[in-house]
Formats: C-alpha cells, sequence, structure tokens
C-alpha cells in the first residue's frame, strides 16, 4: 500500500432528526431519522478548527480515501487527494466526506427502510434538494462538534454542496473551494438529466419506482442513463485519444448490431458496472436535486446570492469541461467581485472534461494544498 494512504478506513454513520424532531426539507415536507455515512481521515486538533469537508458529486459516496480493507481492490474516489503529505494532508487537517441524503451508500434514501410503513421509501422519499444536502451536513458537522470549517471543496454537484455552504452558512466555514461546477444547471444539462430519468422510467424493471417491493433491479434502465452522463463526463478529445475509431477484438466491421467499437464496450462495462454499486431511485431523486440547485432563482441574482458570504473562495474550471464550462465559473467569479469578496479563480488546462477534477494534476493538488494552508 502507498505510504502516504491514509490506510484502511472504517465506514460510519450518524443517525439524527429522530420524530417528532424531524428535518424539514426546503419542500415542506419533513424526513426522519435521517442517517448519514460518513468516513474521516486525520485528526481533529484541540482547537477544532483544521477540519475540511468534501462533498462528492452525483455518483460519488462517502469513500473519499483510503481502502476499506487489506484486498479492497480501489481505493476512494479521491485517494491521490487525501493522505500525509497529499493535497489534504492527514497529518495537519481533519477530513470528512459524507454521504448525501438521498444517495444509496449508507446515508437515508429511497432504497432506505421507511419507520412508518416497514417497507422501502420507493417514490414515497421526498424529494431533496442542495439545500437539503447540506442542511443534513451540519447535523454530522454538530456532532463532531465541529463549530466553523475550515474548508470545504467539492466538485460537480459537490461544487453546488460548496457554494450552498457559504450562502447559507457563511459563520461555519472559513474556506470554500467550489470546483468544475456552476450556479445553476442550464437548460442542456437538465435534458441530459431528463434523458438519464426517462431510461430508467422506461426499464420494465423499474415498476413506478417500486422495484425492490418485487426483487428486481432496473438494470438496464440505469446502464443506459450512466452511459449518457459519462459521456458528458468525459472530452471528445479525451475519448479520441482513448478510443478513436478503433475496433474491439475484430479486424472489420461485424455488420450486425454487436459490438464493433472499443468505445460502445467501454460505456456498457461503465454501465454494467454503475448499476452494481448505484440505486435507481436514487439516481432519480439526485439528477432532480441537481436540475433544482438555481441560485439564481432563489436569490434574486447571483450577486445577491453571494452577498453574505464571508469565507475566502477559490473557483477552478477546466478547459475542456463542456458539461459545467469555465464561463459559467467565471460568472460566479464575476458576482463575487461585485460583491468585493476574496476570491481567486483559476483554469486548468486539462484534456479530460468534466471529470478532470476526479484525476491527479500536480498543478491543481498544489494550488489546492496552498489555498487552504494560507486560509
Amino acid at each position: 500500500m502507498n505510504t502516504n494512504s491514509v490506510g484502511i478506513v472504517k465506514p460510519q454513520s450518524y443517525t439524527c432528526a429522530e420524530p417528532p424532531d424531524a428535518m424539514r426539507l426546503e419542500s415542506g415536507e419533513t424526513l426522519g431519522p435521517v442517517t448519514l455515512a460518513y468516513e474521516t481521515y486525520g485528526s481533529l486538533n484541540k482547537q477544532k478548527d483544521n477540519a475540511i469537508l468534501i462533498t462528492h458529486a452525483l455518483s460519488g459516496d462517502a469513500h473519499a480515501a483510503g481502502r476499506h480493507h487489506e484486498h479492497d481492490r480501489k481505493p476512494g474516489w479521491w485517494d491521490f487527494m487525501i493522505g500525509p503529505g497529499r493535497a489534504m494532508d492527514t497529518d495537519k487537517y481533519f477530513i470528512i466526506c459524507s454521504n448525501v441524503i438521498g444517495g444509496c451508500q449508507g446515508s437515508t434514501g429511497p432504497s432506505s427502510v421507511n419507520p412508518r410503513t416497514g417497507q422501502h421509501y420507493n417514490l414515497d422519499f421526498p424529494v431533496i434538494t442542495i439545500r437539503d444536502m447540506v442542511k443534513a451536513q451540519t447535523f454530522l458537522i454538530d456532532h463532531l462538534g465541529i463549530e466553523r470549517l475550515r474548508c470545504a471543496i467539492g466538485g460537480s454537484m459537490g461544487g453546488m454542496q460548496v457554494l450552498e455552504w457559504g450562502i447559507a452558512y457563511p459563520d461555519r466555514v472559513a474556506g470554500l473551494i467550489p470546483m468544475a461546477t456552476t450556479s445553476r444547471l442550464n437548460a442542456q444539462g437538465i435534458a441530459f438529466d431528463e434523458v438519464g430519468r426517462q431510461a430508467i422510467y422506461a426499464d420494465p424493471n423499474w415498476r413506478s419506482g417500486n422495484y425492490l417491493n418485487h426483487q428486481v433491479i432496473p438494470r438496464e434502465g440505469l446502464s443506459v442513463a450512466r452511459m449518457l452522463a459519462h459521456i458528458t463526463y468525459l472530452s471528445e478529445a479525451s475519448m479520441h485519444e482513448k478510443f478513436g475509431r478503433r475496433l474491439r477484438e475484430k479486424e472489420r466491421y461485424g455488420y450486425d448490431f454487436s459490438t464493433d467499437f472499443e468505445v460502445e464496450s467501454y460505456l456498457r462495462y461503465q454501465g454494467q458496472s454503475f448499476t452494481q454499486r448505484f440505486d435507481a431511485n436514487s439516481y432519480l431523486y439526485i439528477t432532480k436535486a441537481i436540475d433544482y440547485f438555481d441560485l439564481i432563482q432563489d436569490h434574486g441574482s447571483l450577486e445577491n446570492a453571494f452577498r453574505h458570504i464571508t469565507a475566502k473562495m477559490l473557483v477552478v474550471s477546466f478547459s475542456s469541461d463542456w458539461l459545467f464550462p469555465t464561463s459559467q465559473a467565471k460568472d460566479i467569479v464575476r458576482a463575487l467581485k461585485l460583491n468585493r469578496k476574496h476570491v481567486s479563480f483559476c483554469e486548468i488546462d486539462s484534456p479530460y472534461g468534466h471529470d478532470s477534477f476526479l484525476l491527479p494534476h500536480k498543478n491543481m493538488e498544489k494550488m489546492l494544498a496552498d489555498f487552504i494552508y494560507e486560509i
């Protein structure tokens, strides 16, 4: 195991919002009890001022670093960033990552058992928003005895949560690093999400969302949704570099509908493997939360949204990200500057599209480490 790894980590959970003190959601509905799955790396210092919250993207989870056991095949999704001497140095900082509500990796979501009925929530689970996800995270931060985070950092949907932290809880976070994200999803992004949801609805095993009750899984629909989304996470250049028009285990076209191209095989693998770890209804709820995220509608303007932010900010975009392009990051920076906020901005040159924030990049890692150190 890499000597800079955090090593073997243990998933944890925290349950709160027990009725009658259930969590009130943005929709007006209530949810409780609420369980949050989370992991921590490093140690909280005596002053409790070295905590960094990592917020994950759509298909991420609380397992950000290390491995769950010695033979674990894959480390956490941001393992290269977290550990002794790494950008988020666990010799200095206490790193927290929790799975969002609505998810399916241990936090309360549509596949959880509704305590009022003894059955899976399925579509009886209330619609949740990015604001609700962040509100639930504050319960966990309270539970850990932390009054103020040194930093909140995340990419894509995680970046939306980071922005929400700064807006809704300005006194509770000193630094914010939203990466590869936007202040609101545009029509193209909503369209991609809707096609993914329609693929799930169309799967006969979806059974109007009650598939768990019938002991089936809408794998085909979820797989198609993942394949479509995965395309948006890459760039044309990275797909060309990785696959080109190479054929899959053949030297000429099959002139049928079997797999011809490497890229077809890759997407099918991505889709099928996703169904092994993700819940279809969670996919519906989380994509809807992303669609609803709109700081301009919520606050009248982006300038108004950022009016009360007190944290120092580093906004990061990637040159080949066409899902959340640099122009959207610049909109965020422009609104912050109009409010005379402390903000730095960097567009990182990367050919790997939206997923660039999930890949090692020495300049990115150094920039994040320096920013966190100087907060």
